[in-house]
């Protein structure tokens, strides 16, 4: 739910269960949440190199500490790595508990806190080990945003143009324009808040909509994944490399870069129309900056698409692609060469 308190939003979750805890990014505990005061809170530093299950094990542990039954509520507040990781614990504990996200980054309200993926990062993979398990009730509440940090608000409209790359124009703005269109004219330079908020209901609804006709991923889903294919690769070489400043990648700006590549092989492979891929150049030469990436990352990075949690079979690379905006092809199977041919053009921009 959208709302503008989310004080308010939690009271009658609150009143519902007889239990409820906390687990909270450490990063906003300082923030007023005062529906929540009072109950039993586990506070994490989180980011993905704490998307293991060693994290995992602490809010388990949390939870039988204080004797959480399977009829209690846990509440997530955090982004995207937080809520991945506390809906995989609340649905593996005890074989299922209720949970509530409170997704306080943009990235996390447009993306990872619906649609019920949850998970952890295994053995090098990104999000290797998880289950669906969907919240009773994401709250969304914009105001968190207006504290956040530039670059995490481009963080989550990366996957905003994903979302407005693949949406058919079945719901269009008020103004009659689609999704693509007005996430294109939108400011990223002063990123007005009262204008970024019903593009975030637009890109909610368009995830719920496909989400409720296919919640498993067997088939229209996949259409999410688009650009991720080659943005977890990516993501995974910068976790492969550690932590050093110069080799952080934040997930939203893997997803460009992969939205790119993967844009560029939906223009040779379909034919789809270069404008889109010009129009995603522009604003990552001017906004993202690019890949820091080398030449010889192209074989490792081939042989993580490989090992992608979405192959159907070893060794194959499958990748979502449009034929053009609003029209997305799942399950096209590329070629090693073909993704090479599409990294080298990434590099070489």
């Amino acid at each position: 739910m959208m709302c503008a308190d989310w004080n308010s939003a939690l009271q009658p979750f609150l009143s519902r269960y007889e239990q409820v805890c906390v687990v909270g990014d450490d990063a906003v505990r300082s923030q007023s949440i005062p529906a929540v005061a009072g109950l039993s809170a586990l506070w994490l530093e989180v980011s993905e190199a704490h998307k293991s299950l060693e994290t995992v094990c602490r809010i388990w542990d949390f939870l039988f500490e204080n004797g959480m039954t399977r009829r209690g509520l846990l509440i997530a507040i955090g982004g995207g790595v937080l809520t991945d990781l506390a809906g995989f614990a609340a649905a593996t504990y005890k074989r299922g508990m209720d949970y509530i996200n409170v997704p306080t980054t943009l990235l996390a309200m447009v993306d990872a806190s619906s649609g019920g993926k949850t998970g952890m990062n295994y053995h090098g993979l990104k999000n290797g080990i998880g289950v669906f398990a969907p919240p009773v009730e994401t709250v969304i509440c914009p105001q968190w945003l207006a504290s956040l940090p530039a670059e995490h608000m481009l963080n989550g409209f990366a996957e905003m143009l994903k979302t407005g790359l693949i949406d058919d124009g079945q719901w269009t703005m008020d103004d009659g324009q689609c999704l693509w269109e007005r996430l294109l004219q939108y400011d990223l330079d002063t990123m007005p808040l009262d204008e970024l908020t019903p593009l975030i209901a637009q890109c909610v609804a368009v995830k719920e909509r496909i989400v409720a006709a296919d919640p498993h991923e067997d088939g229209l889903r996949k259409a999410l994944n688009l650009g991720h294919t080659f943005g977890h690769a990516l993501e995974e070489i910068q976790m492969a490399h550690g932590t050093s400043s110069n080799r952080q990648l934040l997930h939203g700006y893997a997803v460009l870069y992969g939205l790119i590549a993967e844009l560029y092989l939906s223009v040779t492979k379909l034919g789809c129309p270069q404008a889109p891929l010009q129009q995603l150049t522009q604003l990552m030469l001017h906004y993202y900056g690019r890949p820091q990436c080398k030449c010889s990352d192209r074989a490792p990075l081939i042989a993580l698409m490989q090992q992608d949690k979405k192959n159907e079979r070893a060794a194959q690379i499958n990748c979502t692609l449009i034929r053009s905006v609003g029209s997305p092809l799942v399950n096209q199977l590329i070629t090693p060469d073909e993704a090479d041919e599409a990294l080298e053009y990434l590099f070489s921009l």
